[in-house]
Order: C-alpha cells, then sequence, then structure tokens
C-alpha cells in the first residue's frame, strides 16, 4: 500500500505547518483513503553531526585496515578528559573512505538503530570504540555498506554544508525522526497511488489548495515529432497488436523522449534517496531513480533504456510462442501469445529482439548501466487487463504493473517524460531532445448523462443541483448543463472507474460525507412464507443434533487432488472424468472440486491428529459437485446486460449438481471418564449412533443394509460397512475405514466415519406435521423377548414382525442382547428385546398379555424364529 510523507506531500496541496500523520490520517479516511498504519521511526538517538578531526590508519594482523579517530561531536556529547576538558570521541571505524576534515553522522552509546542494534561503548582493535560513524544501510536510508555517509556527497549546497555544526542533531537532518502514513486504497483508485492523486483527496477532504503539477509540465512540453510538426523523431516506434484481449488493443499511446550527454556517474540527490526510500523504493542510480520518483510523484510508470543499444523501429507487439525473455531481475519466462512486448529491431530485422514486458518489467538487454551516457525516457499507457494477466501469469507483480493494472492517465505520458527530463538535466548534466515520439491512438471519453435526481434516489442524499456540479467539476469532470437537474459528465482521463450514473452518485455520496447519508430501514414487502426454508431449518436441525452428540463443526476447502484420491482409494482417472476442474486453482496439486466430503473433512482431522489432538470428531455440512460429462457447455454471457431467462435456463443446464452433503469422522477414544472409569476407543457404533440421530431429529425412517464384502467401496473395512438407505432410496454410507485408509492419514484404528446426502434425504420427508398420542393412563407390562433365529435374519426384520404382531398395544421395542454359540446352534443367533406393552383404553390383564405374546410368537415363526424358553 502507498506510504505519504508530509514533507513530499506539501509540494502538491498546502497544507499546515503543525499537520500530524494522526490528523492527515483522519483526514483521508473522510475520502475514503483508510489508514493502514503509521509507522513510526526505527531509529532513536543520539545521532548527530560529527567533525574527524583526525584519523589514524592501523593495519591488523588479517590484513585489514582500521582507523582509530577522534570525532568532535558538539561539547554536549564529547568526552572529558582527566583535567575537565572537552575532547573529542575515540571511535573505531574500518570504512575506506573515513578521512580527516569529514563531517559525518555518529551514532552515540544509547541509540538504537533498525534491528534492535544497540551502540554501546566496547573495546576492539585495542581501542575503546565510544560510538559508531554510521553508513546508510545501517541508518535504513539504503543499501549502500561500502562505506560510512559523508555529509559533503549528500545533496547540500556548499551554503548548507557549511552550516553544519558538531553536534546537530542528525535524527532530524535525515528524516529518521518521522513517521509514515500507510494507507489503503480500493483497487478502483488507481490515481491514489501517487502524490499527485493523494494530494487531489486531501484537497476534496479540507478544501486546501490544491495545484496540478501536470498543468506546468505540459506548457514546456515540446511538440512531437512527425509530419504535423515537420521534424523526424528521435525514435521510430509502431505498435502492432495481432492479438488484443477482448479486442482492446494492449497499448494505445507510446511516448519517447531523448537524453542525450547523460553523465553516469551523477549521484541521486540526497532530497530525492530520501524520499525514494520512505516510499519502500531501493535507490539504484540516478537514471532509475528518476523514473522511480515521477512513477511515485505523478502515477506514471516509465522506464529508462540505453538508447545506444537500441535499433529502431521500437514495436510493441504481443509475443509469438515459444519465445523467452530474461528480465530485470535475472530470471527466464517463456512467454505468452497474450504478453505484450517491447521490442526493438536489430540488423534490420523488425521487432525481432525483446527488450522489455510490456507494463511489468523491463529485461536484461537495453538496461541503464554505469556506461550509459544515451537515455531513451519511455512513458506509455497500457491496456489493464493485458498487464495485469502478464504480471499474475509470471509471478512478477512490481509497482508498474500495480498502476497499469488499475488504471494510468493516458493523457498523463508528456508530463511525466517532461518531469524525467528536467530531473536527468538538472542532476545528470543532461540534454534533452526536441523531438519527442508520440504515438497516440487514445480516445476521447464518452459523456455520461446524469440526472441530479439520482444522488436522492440512490444515496438518500438531499445535495442541491449547484453541489452536485461543483463536486463533480472539483473531481476533474466536464460538467455541462444542469439547468433542468441534468447534465452531460465527461469523466477525466485519470478516472477510469467512473462510467455510470451510479459511479458519479458514489463519488458525490463520497464527497459530501458517507455519514451524512440518512440511516433508513427500506421497508421488506410480506409475500408469501418468511424466514427460514424448511432445508434451511433441517441443515439447522442436523448441525444442532451432532453439536449435542458432542461433534464439532468444520469448514474446509472443498478442493481434492491425486493425494486425496490415493489415501481414500479411489479410481484417480475415473474419479477425473466426472470431477469439475478448476482453471486457475487456489492450490496446484488439488485441481478438482470435491464429489465427497470426508477426503476435504479428513485433512482437517489429520491436521488436529499430527497437532497431539487424539480424540478428534468433527463434522461438515457442504455442497458437493458432481459433474456430468454429457452436459452442454456452459456459454459465455456478454458483460453489462442482464441475462434472458433462456440464458439462465442454458447456464443451470451446464453447472454440475451440487447437493447437500454432512459427513463426519470420529476417532480415538469415544468414552474417557477419567482414572476411576472406563475407556472405550471409537468403532462403527458410534458412526452408526450419529446416523440414527440425524434420522430420528428429522422424523425419517432410515435402513441399514450391509452389502457383500465385494461391493463394498475401496475406502471402508468389509465387515463394518453399511448403506443407508430411506424410503428405498440410497443416501449414504456408514462404517469404519478401511485401515489402508487409517494408515494413509495416520488415523487411529477403527477410526468411524459417514456421510449422507441430505438433499436425497430430505426428500424422503413428506413435512407434514407429527401427530400427538395421547398418553395411557393405564399400566405397562414389560417382558423379554428371547428368539432363535437363522443368522441370516437381521434384528431389523425381526423388530417389524413384533410390531406388527403387537399392534397398538405396543409402546416400545429395543434389542438389548445379540448372542452366538453352541448354546444356539451353527448358523444361528439369539435376539433379545426388551419390549413394553401399554392398552390406550383399559388395563391389560394377565389373559391379554399372554394373548399378545402369543401372537408375537406366531408371526415370528414365520421368520422361522423360536422363542427361547
Amino acid at each position: 500500500m502507498p506510504m505519504v510523507d508530509i514533507d513530499w506531500l506539501k509540494e502538491h496541496v498546502e497544507v499546515p505547518s503543525d499537520l500530524t500523520y494522526e490528523q492527515l490520517a483522519k483526514d483521508l479516511v473522510k475520502v475514503g483513503l483508510e489508514e493502514e498504519e503509521i509507522h513510526a521511526s526505527q531509529v532513536t538517538g543520539p545521532i548527530v553531526v560529527g567533525y574527524v578531526v583526525d584519523a589514524t590508519p592501523e593495519p591488523q594482523k588479517n590484513g585489514k585496515i582500521i582507523n582509530w579517530c577522534h570525532v568532535d561531536v558538539g561539547d554536549e556529547y564529547n568526552e572529558t578528559d582527566e583535567n575537565g576538558n572537552k575532547v573529542p570521541r575515540g571511535i573505531i571505524c574500518g570504512a575506506p573512505n573515513m578521512a580527516a576534515g569529514e563531517k559525518v553522522v555518529v551514532t552515540l552509546p544509547g541509540a538504537v538503530l533498525p534491528g534492535d542494534f544497540r551502540i554501546e561503548p566496547r573495546k576492539t582493535y585495542g581501542h575503546i570504540s565510544n560510538g559508531m560513524c554510521a553508513s546508510e544501510r545501517e541508518l535504513g536510508l539504503g543499501d549502500d555498506h561500502n562505506g560510512i555517509i559523508l555529509l559533503r556527497h549528500y545533496g547540500f549546497t556548499p551554503e548548507e554544508y557549511e552550516a553544519l555544526k558538531p553536534g546537530d542533531d542528525a535524527m532530524h537532518l535525515l528524516h529518521l525522526d518521522q513517521p509514515l502514513l500507510e494507507i489503503n486504497i480500493t483497487p478502483d483508485r488507481g490515481y491514489t497511488l501517487s502524490y499527485r492523486g493523494v494530494a487531489r483527496e486531501y484537497h476534496h477532504s479540507t478544501g486546501a489548495a490544491y495545484t496540478d503539477p501536470v498543468k506546468e509540465l505540459n506548457a514546456r512540453v515540446p511538440v512531437a515529432a512527425g509530419e504535423a510538426s515537420g521534424t523526424v523523431p528521435d525514435v521510430q516506434v509502431e505498435i502492432d497488436d495481432n492479438n488484443p484481449i477482448h479486442g482492446v488493443p494492449g497499448c494505445d499511446r507510446y511516448y519517447a523522449r531523448a537524453i542525450r550527454g547523460f553523465d553516469p556517474t551523477s549521484r541521486t540527490p540526497n532530497w530525492m534517496r530520501r524520499r525514494l526510500i520512505r516510499a519502500g523504493v531501493r535507490s539504484i542510480s540516478l537514471a532509475v531513480d528518476v523514473t522511480n520518483y515521477v512513477m511515485l510523484d505523478l502515477g506514471q510508470p516509465m522506464h529508462a533504456y540505453d538508447l545506444d543499444k537500441l535499433e529502431g523501429p521500437i514495436v510493441v507487439r504481443r509475443a509469438n510462442e515459444g519465445e523467452k525473455l530474461v528480465t530485470l531481475d535475472g530470471k527466464e519466462h517463456e512467454l505468452s501469445p497474450e504478453d505484450l512486448l517491447i521490442t526493438d529491431s536489430p540488423n534490420g530485422q523488425r521487432a525481432s529482439r525483446i527488450i522489455g514486458l510490456a507494463g511489468v518489467m523491463g529485461g536484461l538487454y537495453g538496461e541503464v548501466t554505469a556506461e550509459t551516457k544515451n537515455i531513451l525516457l519511455e512513458a506509455a499507457h497500457f491496456d489493464q487487463v493485458s498487464i495485469a494477466r502478464s504480471a499474475r501469469r509470471h509471478k512478477i507483480p512490481s509497482e508498474a504493473s500495480r498502476r497499469f493494472e488499475r488504471g494510468v492517465d493516458y493523457q498523463l505520458q508528456p508530463a511525466a517524460a517532461q518531469m524525467a527530463a528536467d530531473l536527468l538535466i538538472k542532476y545528470g548534466d543532461g540534454e534533452a531532445s526536441e523531438k519527442p515520439t508520440d504515438v497516440n491512438n487514445t480516445h476521447r471519453r464518452k459523456a455520461i448523462h446524469f440526472k441530479a435526481t439520482e444522488v436522492k434516489r440512490v444515496a438518500g442524499l438531499d445535495t442541491g443541483v449547484n453541489a452536485i456540479s461543483d463536486i463533480l467539476t472539483d473531481i476533474g469532470c466536464t460538467v455541462a448543463g444542469g439547468g433542468n437537474g441534468e447534465f452531460s459528465v465527461t469523466p477525466p482521463t485519470w478516472r477510469p472507474d467512473l462510467n455510470e450514473p451510479c459511479d458519479l452518485v458514489e463519488e458525490v455520496a463520497r464527497l459530501v460525507g458517507y455519514d451524512e447519508i440518512p440511516v433508513t430501514v427500506p421497508p421488506a414487502p410480506v409475500k408469501g412464507e418468511v424466514g427460514l426454508t424448511a432445508d434451511q431449518l433441517r441443515r439447522r436441525r442436523v448441525a444442532d443434533e451432532l453439536a449435542e452428540y458432542g461433534m464439532v463443526e468444520a469448514l474446509s476447502y472443498p478442493f481434492v487432488g491425486d493425494n486425496d484420491y490415493k489415501a481414500f482409494g479411489y479410481d484417480a482417472e475415473a474419479t477425473k472424468k466426472v470431477s469439475v476442474e478448476i482453471a486457475n486453482p487456489l492450490y496446484g496439486d488439488r485441481p478438482y472440486l470435491r464429489r465427497h466430503i470426508l477426503p476435504t473433512l479428513a485433512a482437517t482431522v489429520q491436521r488436529n491428529i499430527r497437532r497431539g489432538i487424539e480424540n478428534v470428531s468433527l463434522y461438515e455440512l457442504g455442497h458437493v459437485y458432481l459433474w456430468n460429462p454429457d452436459a452442454p457447455a456452459i456459454p459465455a454471457l456478454p458483460g453489462g446486460v442482464k441475462p434472458t431467462p433462456e440464458q439462465l435456463a442454458a447456464l443451470d443446464a451446464g453447472l454440475p449438481d451440487q447437493p447437500d452433503h454432512v459427513a463426519g469422522i470420529l476417532t480415538g477414544l469415544a468414552e474417557n471418564t477419567g482414572w476411576l472409569g472406563g475407556k472405550r476407543p471409537v468403532d462403527w457404533s458410534d458412526a452408526v449412533e450419529a446416523v440414527h440421530r440425524i434420522a430420528d431429529r428429522l422424523g425419517a425412517a432410515i435402513e441399514l443394509e450391509q452389502p457383500a464384502a465385494a461391493d463394498v467401496p475401496a475406502q471402508w473395512h468389509p465387515g463394518r460397512f453399511a448403506r443407508v438407505n430411506a424410503a428405498g432410496t440410497f443416501v449414504g454410507f456408514v462404517g469404519e475405514l478401511h485401515p489402508h485408509v487409517n494408515e494413509a492419514l495416520g488415523f487411529p484404528e477403527h477410526s468411524a466415519a459417514f456421510e449422507l446426502n441430505l438433499t436425497a434425504l430430505f426428500a424422503t420427508l413428506d413435512g407434514k406435521p407429527v401427530q400427538a398420542k395421547p398418553i395411557s393412563t393405564f399400566p405397562p407390562v414389560k417382558q423379554d423377548l428371547a428368539f432363535t433365529v437363522d443368522d441370516t435374519v437381521t434384528a431389523a426384520q425381526l423388530e417389524d414382525v413384533v410390531r406388527e404382531a403387537a399392534g397398538a398395544n405396543l409402546e416400545s421395542i429395543e434389542l438389548f442382547d445379540v448372542f452366538t454359540g453352541e448354546q444356539v446352534g451353527e448358523g444361528k443367533k439369539s435376539l433379545a428385546f426388551a419390549v413394553v406393552f401399554r392398552s390406550p383404553d383399559k388395563t391389560l390383564s394377565a389373559e391379554d398379555s399372554e394373548a399378545i405374546r402369543k401372537a408375537i410368537v406366531d408371526k415370528a415363526a414365520e421368520l422361522g424364529a423360536q422363542l427361547r424358553a
């Protein structure tokens, strides 16, 4: 985010002499520029100006030469000798540029430098060093660590340098005591990535006088060379875009101006270096620093080329398949046909050599070096989409790309080049060409028909017509009309985000003040049902039931890949064919959307186990995505137009089915009642209990079907798995995970899980209210019934028989024992039920109970069940 320095800001707008960074933050937030942080200085004093009285070289055994120096730091900080006289401090310095007679920056004991480096007196090289002469890097002013700061080379005029006295506060002199305001900007307001833009917003907020520097610069811009001026440009430039994105050319303006006779040994002035460093930009060389400074000041990204290395014409074109470029950071990039390039034409071969990735980063060839004497300044206007795609494709976001992708003023290029030329002439002894090249294919912006009543209708602000006109004019718009409350508004060239009447309403509301918008609750007409839908209520009940069961809800990203398929034993190739593949995945190794929740929930369980949490019971409600390979292709619809019902239907037809699922995983101990109680590990029964609780809460009738081992999916334990059916419809799985899944994920043995298709389960519910039964006041009759049956007969089958035979007199039935062994015979098992009989209208007699019992026994015999004595 941009850094704002009051010292720099006041060059464009009048600010109070006592303006603090806290007040500046409050002023800017009024117009939508939020404070991110006020960065305090990382340096604390005392740090002062020192005069080197003498510097005695002392060779060391390791070949290094150090200087034993005496430095005058003023009477307040100088040492006191045995006679009570003030004498210069003794300081050890190993810098090669240390010399007597220099004025330097001295950090005294008690000072703290960046990185919490504290200055203390210490014995070194046989002397007590009572302070330190500092370099730029040690003070956080730059990367230069080849020598200490010599103030005579630091951009001061002869008079200013002469006025520096030992003991003067160097903290204030070098702006080390100044904080810095970091602000957040929204993506649609790229012009505020410059001091020109921030100053304009400060003017809007406070009414302070603002002067646009571009006006004065444009007054000195020479006429571009070409047929109109009758002159030949220094460099021929062509724009040849054969692959525009969405029909928009990648470059619609390219401005180039030559600077000749530049002195490559020229140093960047101290004030500019300081401002660049405080803005977070590394100082490199005068030519590069100037282009960066202009970008930060005006908002126009620029690039400087070594003119002697280029051969015309310069051609702006798209990349060809297979082309590569080594950028300034030393990395090689394989280019895409969507990449916009800056090229030149060596040996007469037009556009054959790539010298830069347009709007993102320059290439190694043609860069400005320590030998460059002639410079070509590039100031261009590039398409936002082209630059954004290239920066993301190659993962090289730059300060230039950040601005281009947010929108740059397409009338700013000549003024930016003029400012850069002025600085290179002043500080680099260069001579600017009077024959700049300007290939300008930009178009005048269309006027917006704007009704003043829109401000009241959209924002609720009762703002007068004249006030609206003044606001729009102040932000740079050309406003015509207004007599009947309607305007023709042409937005300024630096505001590409203003295109519709609603955009202008937002600007009026922003500058009037969002706090002035009245707070009103819009009426909500009640039509039909209100509140949660039936399915929403059911989802909440499912979540509540699982939470009451002791499970914790989790949310996981719905992305899966080969590792998930492998862990769960899926056929990866078959699964991918019916899975939704993401074009630009968040995770490179998980490019598909899940078809089940369990694989993504398992990653969360795995993370908890790896962090030492052994007993994990998690559940998740969410969508799964079932792709149909035979579905029609999803149409690409035009933007800015409401789709027709037919277009929406075509979209829906191509989308994957997205049913709601709920899944849970239970690991570790199901019961742990302390050192006096028992401990029981999780098994399949805990997952089955969770499924039954869900069904009971919803009023769903479910059945568990245990398939043959050959039909059990690979991720489930063959003997401890069941399919869940409701009203004859398959709705999910429950059981224990297969040992190979537990091993792959690092889960404990017998980890249990379930997954239900809630969309399918809800469809089996009729939604009718449950009819309450009257409570019988007659006494119950409790009996235990144990039957011997074939081991192929399930408890559910026998329970259904008991219910049918007992009829309305059965109040409850519960299976409490299953027994197999020699006592019941091979291929047999014993199922014991606790039943309660109660009549709604009388007390059951012994004869009544016996009759019910006989009816149950007779009906059970049809299953081959025999009542055990």
